[in-house]
C-alpha cells in the first residue's frame, strides 16, 4: 500500500511565519529581564545605583563597622596604570564616603577603556550604593597623563549582619583605539 502524500494546510504555513517572530520578541525581552534580575541579585557586579537626594536612603548604623578593600586590575596588553588611592578602608553602613582611583595611559597614544566592577560577597553588590562611579562608561585617557576617577558610595545598613568585609574590585578593558591624530607634545 502506499501512502498519499499529505498537504500542507495554510495554517501551518502562517505558524511557520510567526515562528521567528515570536523568538525575536522573546530574545528582545530578555534584555530588560536580565537587567531587572542582575539589578535585585547583585550578578554581574550590578549595583542598584540610588540617587542621593540632600540625604541617605538608608539608615545610619553607628553601631557596626565594615572593611572594604578596594582592588584594581587591567586585561593583558592595556597600557593603563590604574590603582586605587586608599586599599581599605573601614566604614559605617549607611555613610556616604569618597575614593579615588588613579589611572595612567602608559602608551604613546589616546586609548579608550571601560571599567567593569565585581563584588565578593556577590551578595554585598545590591546594598553598595555607588552615587558616582567611573564604570559602566567609556573613559578617555591621554598618552602620559594621570586621571583621577572618584567613587562616591554608602553601604546600606540592611546588609546582613554577618558581612563584615567587602572586597570591590575594579577590572579596566580596552574598548578600542581613539581615531588617529596628533599626540600632544610630540
Amino acid at each position: 500500500m502506499k501512502k498519499e502524500p499529505q498537504t500542507i494546510s495554510k495554517r501551518f504555513w502562517i505558524k511557520l511565519g510567526l515562528a521567528p517572530f515570536a523568538m525575536f520578541a522573546f530574545a528582545f525581552a530578555l534584555v530588560p529581564l536580565y537587567d531587572t534580575f542582575c539589578d535585585i541579585t547583585g550578578l554581574n557586579g550590578r549595583t542598584s545605583n540610588t540617587m542621593f537626594k540632600g540625604k541617605n536612603t538608608s539608615d545610619v548604623d553607628l553601631n557596626r563597622k565594615i572593611t572594604i578593600e578596594f582592588m584594581s586590575s587591567t586585561t593583558p596588553g592595556f597600557p593603563l596604570e590604574f590603582r586605587p588611592t586608599v586599599t581599605k578602608m573601614e566604614i559605617i553602613p549607611g555613610k556616604l564616603y569618597t575614593i579615588t582611583y588613579i589611572a595612567e595611559n602608559r602608551s604613546d597614544r589616546t586609548i579608550i577603556g571601560q571599567a567593569v566592577p565585581s563584588f565578593a560577597p556577590g551578595l554585598a553588590a545590591k546594598h553598595f550604593k555607588k552615587l558616582q562611579c567611573f564604570c559602566f562608561s567609556n573613559q578617555t585617557f591621554e598618552p602620559k597623563k594621570p586621571k583621577e576617577m572618584p567613587v562616591r558610595f554608602f553601604v546600606d545598613s540592611k546588609l546582613d549582619k554577618d558581612i563584615v568585609d567587602i572586597t570591590l574590585s575594579y577590572n579596566f578593558f580596552k574598548v578600542k583605539d581613539a581615531k588617529p591624530g596628533p599626540v600632544a607634545g610630540l
